[in-house]
């Protein structure tokens, strides 16, 4: 397979992308080259195509699968494992922002709450600013529980209202709650 310059220009940005995103360049430039390709690829096909070697395509692969961003897929006649990313956009940011929320957000929402749980600890600074992160981290992830039910139609709709949605809030008087700041 031999890639276009457009191709390569998209997949050689997101292996660059891929460390400022918390996975290596090689992860970054599999996903991308999955996802601008029209049909599946299987691993000699992504290896020949990216000049990588079997084992950095290999273990490229599980690492999306663990992050459920690739699917395998089977092709009639053939033994080997095919892959390909969702073709629905939303599903795949929707599957971004809950690995994410998973692997980092609950464990520090976690941690949180054991901090506060262990008591006074004679730092009331200290003790004040945990209380406050893990309020507003709280907040965060049950406005993300609600969009997450969401329709993507709706999802879409809500996004598009942008700063209308500010407006509305001024309009109201800002009857919603909100973190108090500190002074």
């Amino acid at each position: 397979m031999t890639l276009t310059p457009l191709q390569q220009e998209f997949v050689l940005h997101f292996g660059e992308m891929g460390s400022r995103w918390g996975i290596n360049r090689t992860v970054g430039q599999i996903y991308a080259l999955l996802f601008i390709s029209s049909a599946p690829l299987n691993a000699e096909t992504i290896t020949d195509a990216l000049s990588i070697s079997r084992s950095n395509t290999s273990m490229g692969l599980k690492e999306l699968q663990s992050w459920n961003l690739v699917r395998l897929k089977h092709v009639p006649g053939d033994r080997r494992d095919y892959f390909t990313t969702p073709d629905d956009l939303w599903e795949i940011v929707r599957t971004l922002v809950s690995e994410r929320k998973k692997r980092e957000i609950d464990p520090t929402l976690t941690k949180l709450r054991e901090l506060e749980l262990q008591g006074p600890a004679g730092d009331d600074y200290a003790e004040a600013r945990i209380a406050e992160l893990r309020e507003m981290i709280e907040m965060m992830t049950g406005f993300y529980a609600e969009m997450e039910k969401l329709e993507t139609e709706r999802l879409v709709k809500l996004m598009t209202f942008g700063s209308r949605i500010a407006g509305l809030i001024e309009k109201t008087g800002g009857m919603f709650p909100t973190l108090t700041k500190r002074k």
